[in-house]
């Protein structure tokens, strides 16, 4: 008599665990090069667009509570590319149940825009203060990031999770055109 109860309970079980969201299907994001043929000195401009899935949100890059974990575009230092920028919207100020006050935070989709500097960093010589920069050889370039967040619904947050970004871009050679054709 046991097994026969204890059978319906595991398949009941079994199919809540099948249902329950994993991070990766519940926060997408894309990149989307605004600049994708640049020249060897140039800021390269590209937007994150990010999604979450109804009935989850993510925190705000700056969380109403210093022990929420913020969402981040991190970017991979590169030697031909650093970061010169990353704007991040405002988030919406929403109540939930587990928690008492508003909260900043993303839903639905939203974009983050990344500026990065093109430009060979060189170490300093001995009689400089500040690293020199050379500029980029004409070539095709990634560069990696992710988009760092924790997705929570009303009622539990899952694990901190991130989503692979790949930032990709062709450099020309000076007075070369930029037009997306160029080679």
């Amino acid at each position: 008599m046991k097994t026969f109860l204890a059978l319906p309970f595991s398949v009941v079980l079994t199919a809540t665990a099948a249902n329950a969201q994993v991070p990766g299907e519940v926060v997408k994001a894309k990149v989307t090069m605004a600049t994708a043929v640049a020249r060897p000195d140039s800021v390269v401009r590209a937007a994150v667009m990010v999604e979450v899935v109804p009935g989850y949100h993510i925190n705000d890059r700056h969380p109403t509570l210093d022990y929420l974990i913020p969402t981040e575009v991190k970017v991979e230092p590169s030697q031909y590319a650093t970061v010169k920028g990353i704007t991040y919207p405002k988030g919406e100020m929403r109540k939930f149940a587990f928690s008492e006050g508003l909260l900043s935070v993303y839903e639905g989709t939203f974009r983050v825009d990344v500026a990065l500097q093109l430009g060979i960093q060189q170490p300093a010589g001995a009689d400089a203060k500040l690293q020199r920069t050379r500029k980029v050889p004409p070539g095709e370039y990634e560069v990696k990031g992710k988009l760092a967040y924790q997705a929570c619904n009303d009622h539990a947050c899952l694990p901190p999770a991130s989503v692979p970004l790949l930032f990709s871009f062709k450099v020309v050679r000076p007075g070369a055109s930029t037009s997306r054709s160029a080679d």
